[in-house]
């Protein structure tokens, strides 16, 4: 009879480095690993395929664009095919004794106040999320999160733990992932800058100058982070991205973090934050209008050309014609994607232009009917 304990399983390996780290929040950025860890790279853009406004009250009595953690897990359901397995509310010890005793990764949201690897800690109270596994050695923590900040970078990372060093967690909630099956169709980008006038007065007209400034600085960098993710989604589909428009935003967030440290120092608080915000909130409807639509394709083009994919690719037919990218299937590389040009120049009798051949240009059955309906770029004369 063997009286000695298994030993710890070796956690779960998630991976970093697909993650547009510099794109996301702290409670998003998690997620996002997760969803690449079951699906692949570059799923967790899709966090992204939709921009709308909406703000909450939130600290100081001013309204936050914030969203909640339910908002955050409703997204991650419905986007990242991801769903929640359980959901529960622990501190300290009893967090660490559950995830031991079910020996699986969970995702956190607590307090940042309390987590050792991050510069906030013991400096400042902020939700923040992170990935915990039981592990061999203690626990395993992992988080993507990448941002400045006053007492040094916070950069994405694999930690090991003992429990001493994580016991002063307080109140967190506490998930279990499971993956589902994800939609092979990309979310078509949409944008919907509803009314900020109400959210701008708050900030403008609220009497102490330090608490606004301080807020509007961190809601800077999240608008421009939302609005960078989304554009990166946009690219992803081969629309147009205005990079003015982001520099625009880099511009106010670096505005916004001046005049905030300006007053916090007792000094004058400096004119045309809130105009410069204004204005790129404007301009967001420009540079994220609906693109135009696509001359449709003809019929039997796309046929055929769906008939190709899904033979290169052992893919749905359907899928394909309804908009599915060709790397949402397991078969897709680049050599499949090398094949299924082939095929289509070959099967096809048709030669693509060169020029139009590049991945952003390549990722669904409507992108190649577009290029073999072009005509060719003529040759230059020897």
């Amino acid at each position: 009879m063997n009286d000695h304990p298994a030993p710890a399983p070796l956690p779960e390996r998630h991976a970093l480095g697909s993650v547009h780290t510099a794109l996301l929040d702290c409670i998003q950025v998690n997620l996002a690993v997760l969803a690449d860890h079951h699906h692949g790279p570059d799923t967790h853009l899709r966090l992204g395929s939709a921009l709308r406004w909406h703000d909450r009250p939130g600290p100081h009595g001013l309204p936050t664009v914030d969203p909640s953690l339910d908002q955050r897990i409703a997204e991650a359901e419905q986007l990242l095919g991801l769903k929640v397995r359980s959901r529960t509310q622990l501190t300290g010890a009893d967090l660490l004794n559950t995830v031991r005793e079910r020996g699986t990764t969970h995702y956190v949201v607590a307090d940042a106040h309390a987590m050792p690897w991050l510069p906030y800690h013991g400096r400042r109270h902020m939700d923040h999320s992170f990935l915990l596994a039981p592990g061999p050695d203690g626990f395993h923590v992992v988080d993507g999160y990448r941002t400045d900040t006053p007492w040094g970078p916070a950069v994405p990372g694999h930690w090991q733990f003992g429990a001493e060093a994580l016991v002063g967690i307080g109140h967190a909630e506490v998930i279990e992932w499971a993956p589902r099956l994800l939609d092979a169709t990309a979310p078509r980008p949409a944008y919907d800058g509803g009314d900020p006038a109400r959210y701008l007065a708050a900030y403008a007209d609220h009497p102490d100058r330090a608490a606004a400034l301080e807020q509007l600085a961190s809601e800077t960098w999240l608008l421009a982070r939302a609005r960078a993710l989304h554009a990166r989604w946009r690219a992803r589909l081969s629309l147009p991205v205005d990079a003015e428009h982001e520099r625009r935003w880099d511009l106010v967030v670096e505005q916004s973090y001046l005049a905030h440290r300006r007053v916090a120092r007792g000094r004058t608080e400096p004119p045309g934050v809130l105009d410069r915000l204004a204005a790129a909130l404007a301009a967001d409807a420009t540079a994220f209008a609906a693109p135009a639509p696509r001359a449709a394709a003809d019929p039997a083009l796309r046929d055929a050309v769906a008939d190709i994919a899904a033979s290169v690719l052992d893919a749905p037919r359907q899928l394909l014609l309804d908009g599915a990218e060709f790397n949402a299937f397991p078969a897709f590389s680049s050599f499949r994607l090398v094949e299924l040009i082939e095929r289509v120049e070959r099967d096809l009798d048709v030669e693509l232009d060169a020029d139009e051949l590049i991945p952003e240009n390549l990722r669904r059955v409507d992108d190649l009917c577009q290029i073999a309906s072009r005509p060719r770029a003529a040759a230059p004369a020897a």
